[in-house]
């Protein structure tokens, strides 16, 4: 079986209000890139992937008029892809969904949200002290996890919970101690974030349940200053001891010379890219039983996806980030 995490730089911008599918030369959602060149290129990567089921960060927006999943699967069947059936959860403030694109004949999902005194819905509100001043600061997703109930055909089950954490983007500042201030405010926030959905994690396996967190978790330890106040990353936070992903664990041995990436950002002011680890898929550890295999696919840093040129240009003509993939002996 073959899931994969893939945040789709501004899928929603290809769909009109009615979730018609745009494909045209107009510009998309990426920087120089047209709506037909994104959306054929989209189509090629997942094509190629040719997984059970595909997690969409970034996916088309559900609102007033707009259902995300009605959009991706009217993708699904013009890509004609066999993960033809899309679930979401909460919607989300941002026009930017978490949804799972999957292969009814391979799997059985469920959208099952769950919740406890401890550890409420990811809709609601979670209770922490932040800054340590003995006051409760509330908290809340601005992209809910999507979690879900899956079965394989084999009888095996597994509980999914697709994430995107909030950027650290100090956004809305004036000045340098703005800055300072907003991305502070906004580290606390995310590691919050982390310890809820960790939470979360625990309840499941505690339960005896499989479990695989997939998505951008926008973190990774060393990947900036501020963590030094706080110690951790959200990464080591989610992950702790419960779930394990190779190239998460890379980022805690000591520094490489060459570590992986899963997302090449352009700067138009310095006229480079940025490279950063941000999307993993961390599994329990009663899943390694399964024979686990984890794979980026980045087209500079993966020898067969750099050489297969159809893919390497679809790849980067789609998002600003590159697909992971797990596979498991589930059969």
């Amino acid at each position: 079986m073959r899931l994969v995490t893939y945040n789709i730089e501004w899928f929603a911008h290809l769909f009109d209000d009615a979730d018609n599918l745009m494909l045209d030369g107009k510009p998309s959602g990426r920087y120089g890139v047209d709506r037909y060149t994104q959306g054929r290129g989209i189509a090629h990567v997942l094509q190629r992937l040719d997984a059970d089921a595909v997690m969409v960060v970034e996916a088309p927006n559900t609102g007033r008029k707009q259902r995300c999943t009605r959009a991706l699967e009217r993708f699904a069947a013009e890509a004609g892809l066999r993960t033809n059936i899309a679930v979401s959860g909460f919607a989300t403030e941002t026009h930017q969904e978490i949804a799972l694109l999957y292969d009814p004949t391979v799997l059985t999902v469920e959208v099952d949200p769950q919740s406890s005194q401890e550890t409420p819905g990811f809709d609601k509100s979670f209770l922490i002290d932040l800054d340590v001043d003995d006051r409760m600061d509330r908290v809340r997703f601005s992209k809910p996890p999507l979690e879900l109930r899956v079965s394989t055909k084999e009888g095996v089950a597994l509980r999914l919970i697709g994430a995107h954490l909030k950027s650290k983007a100090p956004h809305g500042a004036d000045n340098a101690k703005d800055v300072v201030r907003l991305a502070i405010a906004n580290r606390r926030k995310q590691l919050a974030q982390a310890i809820w959905l960790h939470r979360r994690v625990t309840d499941h396996i505690e339960a005896g349940e499989h479990v695989i967190v997939m998505g951008d978790l926008n973190d990774g330890p060393g990947l900036d200053e501020y963590e030094r106040l706080f110690g951790k990353s959200s990464v080591e936070i989610v992950m702790g001891s419960e779930l394990t992903d190779p190239h998460a664990q890379r980022l805690l041995k000591p520094r490489e010379i060459v570590l992986p990436s899963t997302s090449r950002f352009y700067n138009p002011e310095t006229k480079s890219y940025l490279r950063a680890l941000l999307d993993y898929i961390m599994i329990s550890h009663g899943l390694e039983a399964y024979a686990p295999r984890w794979r980026i696919w980045h087209p500079f840093e993966d020898a067969e996806c750099y050489d297969n040129i159809p893919l390497r240009e679809a790849l980067l003509a789609a998002s600003d980030h590159f697909p992971v993939s797990l596979d498991l002996e589930l059969t």
